[in-house]
């Protein structure tokens, strides 16, 4: 049976309306390409169909082409349909090039393949609030049914090119004013006025337009070829690993050079190519691993309802509670601010005020809708309208006995509903809950800062913690709009603890003589927003040590000792915030290396009694990324192994949203698949026999290795600490 399909329906007026049904937003797989063929064909050779009108079921145009048959294409299906040819012949011969005309009626969603069919029609009518764009360069593609041909021909190359390059939709009104629509209609009278715009180009009222050969709407030649030339510049400069962006532009620049045929079968070729690319696995990998962490064993399975969160209070508005202020607002969340003192209380306050002044200098938000944001916060001193909150949030600083008293007293003051959570980073919530009796409904609600923009949410559960509660806040978090993961309890719970290594390694090579900015540099060129050094700068040193501390004490055996933090702290070298870390800032806090931290480091090493390792110094860029992260990689198979991850695409998820690790290498269990279990295991074995316990391979990677297994392959259940 046809996974989706076309139905055609024929009105006394001739026009022949051809609804693409296969939900939940009408994905354009194979099935569904060629039934709209054979719809069209049907159309084509009746005698009373006039003309064709082409929309979506559900109040959906189309999301686009089917990314779960990529898996299977990737995987080596070979005699599946080649998708860039089959475009030519479904979406050019057959749609733009048929004797009779039609308009694409787009509501809810137009983007990539379903825009690519809209623009193949001689006449586009929308709804004000559809989406409309080319997000393809996302999964590590181009444009495949044309897109990279016809868009610029319709909204001009400038525009075009923002769209494509950054993946960047556009709603219906901005649509119509660049011309890519026609005209904007209510969605009642949609697909009316298309019958009826399709009817006036049929009859010669309108102009019978194909987008393919427009040329209205193109820069003269030679500025087409100098915007172009500065794209790539910016291109190359914005993500200088990676190809698809410059293929894209080269497909555009076929196109322009040599005629849209011409540019259609160079973007079907160059489609073909990258469908199989490294780049392009990755991010299909991680769009499937995103939309999987909601998928929770023993919590989303049970058929609970989410509860409704009305009202949520904050405990603390420094820059995490503040930032997770903002996010609940942002979202119409009602929230309560506490605070100890009328002074911090105002401080807080006026966080959340700068963090929404911030979009609204963006052009983001308007003053209005500024003040309406704003006037749902509201800020207190005592426990006292604590009493018909729903949930809390404890985000203060990072001392295990306020923590303790802050829960004791939430449960006098809230009612026995209300879901009580922390943001602690790193403390075990069962010390945190150690004197209530409130076990079932204390959980983690760990953000990532700055609260209000990174997209993570890492949601900790005790073994008492409550299938419901975790249902709430995932509920919670969606509507947020965070990526929320479900893990165990344990120092660091997954994301701080297996990314430990990142700086511990890194700090290894520095005391053994590698250059601090050579490794930043390296992790940068690798794909990180920033080193370990810049990292730890912005962190600053006091929460650095602190939590070091907290990994020595739970795991001696492999923790790196470094003294080098501390003496730069002693020192009152801090990070960022003091303006002196591993690297010097200026007054708008622009990193510089700064000479002076060599004789910090020569004392360290002094200190510890550690000699220069000649070979480490002259460490490749290859083997200086894969000597930090490979511990991270060792880590995260910890962290599988003990149960407090259920599956590694949850680790990929929050690597990348957690720690910015680059999204195109798939997350960082995805990345050590790429090497094969085995090389792992031989590249920490040989470092470990030659530098300790901090490389040393854990069993989970040593029994993987041993059998030939993935790193990623499911673990058992039956360990999961959930």
């Amino acid at each position: 049976m046809a996974k989706g399909r076309t139905e055609m329906e024929v009105g006394p007026d001739g026009v022949a309306v051809i609804t693409i049904i296969n939900p939940p937003v009408n994905s354009l797989s194979v099935d569904v390409l060629f039934s709209l063929k054979d719809s069209y064909e049907q159309a084509l050779n009746r005698d009373d169909v006039k003309a064709i009108v082409i929309t979506g079921a559900g109040g959906k145009f189309s999301g686009g082409f089917d990314i779960t048959a990529f898996g299977g294409i990737q995987g080596g299906q070979r005699d599946q349909p080649k998708v860039g040819y089959v475009s030519i012949d479904i979406i050019t011969n057959t749609l733009e090039g048929a004797r009779k005309p039609s308009v694409a009626a787009i509501d809810g969603l137009a983007l990539g393949g379903g825009l690519e069919v809209a623009m193949a029609c001689h006449g586009r009518i929308s709804t004000s609030t559809a989406q409309l764009g080319l997000p393809e360069l996302q999964l590590g593609i181009i444009p495949g049914f044309g897109g990279t041909q016809r868009l610029p021909r319709l909204v001009g190359l400038t525009k075009s090119l923002e769209m494509i390059l950054m993946s960047k939709p556009i709603k219906g009104e901005e649509a119509h004013a660049f011309g890519l629509v026609d005209a904007i209609v209510s969605p009642e009278e949609l697909v009316k006025t298309a019958r009826c715009w399709a009817l006036d180009i049929a009859e010669f009222r309108r102009p019978w337009i194909r987008s393919l050969y427009r040329t209205d709407k193109l820069e003269p030649l030679g500025e087409a070829r100098e915007i172009l030339k500065f794209a790539r510049a910016q291109t190359k400069k914005r993500a200088p690993n990676l190809q698809h962006p410059l293929v894209c532009l080269d497909v555009i620049e076929e196109g322009i050079v040599s005629g849209p045929r011409a540019g259609l079968w160079k973007e079907a070729n160059a489609f073909q190519t990258l469908l199989f690319s490294d780049t392009c696995k990755s991010l299909v990998h991680v769009f499937f691993a995103q939309r999987a962490t909601s998928k929770v064993p023993g919590v989303t399975d049970l058929g609970l309802v989410p509860r409704k969160i009305t009202k949520v209070a904050i405990l603390g508005g420094g820059l995490m509670g503040s930032g997770i202020a903002t996010a609940l607002i942002l979202s119409n969340y009602p929230v309560i601010l506490k605070e100890v003192n009328e002074n911090f209380l105002k401080a807080g306050i006026d966080r959340v005020k700068a963090n929404l002044q911030s979009r609204v200098n963006k052009g983001k938000m308007s003053q209005d809708k500024f003040e309406r944001t704003l006037s749902l916060l509201t800020g207190v001193l005592d426990y006292e309208s604590f009493k018909d909150v729903d949930m809390v949030i404890e985000a203060v600083i990072e001392n295990v006995s306020l923590k303790q008293q802050i829960f004791a007293d939430l449960e006098k003051f809230c009612s026995p509903q209300c879901i009580l959570a922390t943001n602690t980073s790193t403390i075990d919530l069962n010390l945190i809950g150690e004197k209530t009796m409130s076990q079932a409904r204390i959980v983690g609600a760990h953000f990532f800062s700055p609260a209000h923009i990174m997209p993570l949410l890492e949601i900790v559960r005790t073994n008492q913690t409550s299938p419901q509660v975790v249902t709430d806040l995932l509920d919670v978090g969606k509507k947020i709009r965070k990526t929320p993961i479900v893990v165990g309890n344990c120092t660091g719970f997954a994301v701080n603890r297996m990314f430990f290594p990142y700086t511990q390694s890194a700090l290894f090579l520095v005391d053994h003589g590698v250059d601090v900015y050579k490794i930043d540099r390296a992790c940068t060129k690798f794909g990180m927003p920033m080193g370990p050094f810049r990292l730890a700068d912005l962190v600053g040193f006091g929460v650095a040590v602190a939590t070091g501390m907290q990994y020595l004490e739970n795991f001696p055996e492999r923790v790196y000792k470094s003294l080098l933090m501390s003496i730069m702290l002693e020192d009152k070298r801090s990070g960022e915030a003091s303006r002196k870390g591993f690297y010097k800032y200026d007054e708008k806090r622009k990193a510089s290396p700064d000479p002076e931290i060599k004789k910090y480091i020569e004392k360290s090493r002094s200190m510890a009694g550690i000699t220069l390792d000649v070979e480490l110094m002259k460490l490749a860029d290859k083997d200086m990324v894969e000597m930090v992260f490979l511990p991270v990689v060792n880590e995260a198979c910890r962290v599988l192994d003990e149960g407090i991850a259920v599956k590694a695409s949850d680790l990929d998820i929050a690597s990348i949203m957690g720690m910015g690790f680059p999204p195109y290498r798939g997350g960082i269990m995805f990345w050590a698949d790429s090497f094969g279990a085995n090389y792992v295991h031989s590249r920490l074995d040989a470092w470990s026999n030659k530098y300790g316990q901090l490389f040393k391979p854990c069993t989970y990677l040593a029994e993987r290795a041993s059998k030939g297994l993935s790193l990623s392959a499911q673990v058992n259940q039956a360990k999961a600490r959930m």
